[in-house]
């Protein structure tokens, strides 16, 4: 089954210093198994080649924290480091690998890549029915980013060679559960296969 390129476009989900380099926030928990994994330089040449637009989503706290709700133990920690999550702040900003070719990069303060701002309404108004998902870390912004956008009615395909999480039994189970509740998991080779077909 082919994809159209016209009504594609690829969410890039957390691809900042925070999650993914030691120096980091979660750098202690996810930088050595994003590093091991590979999945930094497959994403960079998945978006490069996709041909489609890519929408990159930071998780930032403005000052006065923003659409922030301390309601799980992982809001209630960044909500306690959040000078670290600062907008300007160098753990903010996307990784050197992945500064360019962004079409946007959309700032909220949810799990969800489209809760608490304008994102999907955004993709809608561009003819975007397909969204191409990929980032850190798989059974969490992945995962909650794919299950509502599905809800949202879009079409979505976990980019699966092009997310990971910090433990490899949490991301296998991560995919197995998104091959259920999303159109498929497919990896970067097969989803430009589609693309071009």
């Amino acid at each position: 089954m082919s994809l159209d390129p016209q009504r594609a476009a690829v969410l890039a989900l957390h691809w900042q210093v925070n999650v993914i380099k030691p120096e980091g926030f979660f750098g202690p928990m996810l930088a050595e198994p994003v590093a091991r994994s590979g999945v930094v330089d497959r994403a960079v040449r998945f978006h490069a080649e996709a041909g489609v637009p890519v929408f990159f989503t930071r998780f930032t706290i403005p000052e006065g924290e923003g659409g922030l709700v301390r309601n799980t133990g992982f809001m209630r920690a960044v909500g306690e480091a959040q000078e670290a999550f600062r907008p300007d702040a160098p753990g903010a900003r996307l990784i050197p690998e992945m500064a360019d070719g962004a079409v946007a990069v959309v700032d909220n303060q949810k799990l969800s890549g489209l809760a608490g701002n304008d994102l999907a309404a955004r993709l809608s108004a561009r003819g975007v029915d397909t969204l191409l998902l990929t980032g850190v870390a798989t059974n969490l912004t992945v995962e909650q980013t794919a299950r509502h956008a599905t809800d949202l009615g879009f079409t979505v395909h976990v980019v699966s060679d092009c997310v990971t999480a910090a433990d490899d039994a949490a991301h296998t189970a991560s995919l197995a559960n998104l091959e259920l509740t999303t159109a498929g998991c497919l990896t970067s080779e097969e989803v430009l296969a589609r693309l071009r077909s």
